[in-house]
């Protein structure tokens, strides 16, 4: 009997990579999608023949319970959420019903279903916020710098709270930021290589950002949906931090992705410090140690930091080209 996902989130960047490594896998792959007048499905339309939407709102309990009934999946992957945090500040209760609750209610779903379904949270180093110890492992302290930061916690904390008082298999991936050609535009590090290979083809002057000294551990969106898979593999249930150890700051990034087209000197393009795009509190040194993941779950990074800035220059130049077409 192929085992059975549903996944949260299906038509963002994780879910689409690791809806791809389930099918690979042999798994039949469910999708909860919110139902929207045109809804958003590019990630996954090379897909949607293989995968089965199934409509449902976080915000909405029965729905859920809905889902998780009619599909009867052997493991749940909960990756939908308010991800941006900018917005997390204009939209924050928004972003705590999603974000926190929706955890929840998801969960709720899955104990009322049936509580031997495999559960698994997306955490997020933005917890860690404003560090209390460098690098970042699974005990650090959580000291979230934004509306989104204190949503993930909350969303952490219930996950393993259901796990202590129900017995359920739930797990959380404290994950690094993670990139790959389908970022969201709005992300910083999509919004450069977006922006290079068009300033490449001569359709873009400039480059707007705001803090380019911001330090963060990226890493390759595929290779971390590989660590998620694992962890509901493994014998009992645990939380794991994601990450590639290194750091590297947003000038890099632009350094990188210029140098992927051929260009050197990539300050006659780049305008900083644009206060449109700088955070009521930042964030400033995130990096994961990922030595419990490498120990117990035999997951290392496969992806360097040039080869990811590359490969999405390269992507967003691709598309740029068809656009031609």
């Amino acid at each position: 009997m192929a085992k059975k996902a549903l996944i949260t989130g299906i038509t963002g960047q994780d879910g689409s990579y690791l809806a791809e490594l389930l099918l690979e896998k042999g798994y039949s792959v469910y999708g909860l999608v919110r139902r929207l007048s045109t809804p958003n499905t590019e990630n996954i339309k090379h897909l949607l023949d293989k995968v089965e939407l199934v409509s449902g709102d976080l915000l909405d309990q029965k729905s859920l319970d809905d889902a998780v009934n009619e599909t009867q999946p052997d493991e749940v992957y909960n990756l939908a959420a308010q991800s941006f945090v900018k917005t997390s500040w204009n939209q924050a209760v928004l972003t705590g019903e999603y974000t926190a609750l929706g955890v929840t209610r998801m969960l709720e779903a899955v104990k009322t279903v049936n509580h031997k379904i495999k559960f698994y949270q997306a955490s997020s180093s933005e917890m860690f916020g404003k560090v209390t110890e460098t690098p970042q492992k699974e005990t650090t302290r959580f000291y979230p710098r934004s509306p989104y930061g204190v949503a993930k916690v909350y969303g952490h904390y219930i996950t393993v709270n259901y796990r202590e008082s129900y017995d359920m298999f739930a797990c959380s991936g404290i994950l690094f930021n993670h990139e790959s050609p389908r970022r969201g535009i709005e992300f910083v590090t999509r919004k450069i290589s977006h922006a290079v290979a068009r300033i490449s083809l001569g359709r873009q002057d400039k480059l707007v950002l705001g803090n380019l000294d911001s330090k963060r551990d990226w890493g390759y969106a595929g290779d971390y949906v590989e660590a998620m898979w694992k962890m509901l593999q493994q014998d009992e249930p645990d939380d794991y931090v994601i990450a590639t150890g290194e750091t590297h700051s947003i000038q890099e990034f632009v350094e990188e992705a210029f140098s992927a087209i051929g260009v050197e000197d990539w300050r006659k393009y780049v305008e900083s410090n644009n206060p449109k795009f700088m955070r009521p509190a930042e964030v400033d040194y995130l990096i994961g140690d990922y030595s419990k993941a490498k120990n117990v779950l035999g997951w290392s990074p496969q992806t360097s930091f040039k080869e990811l800035v590359s490969m999405m220059v390269a992507e967003d130049l691709k598309a740029e080209k068809k656009r031609d077409h």
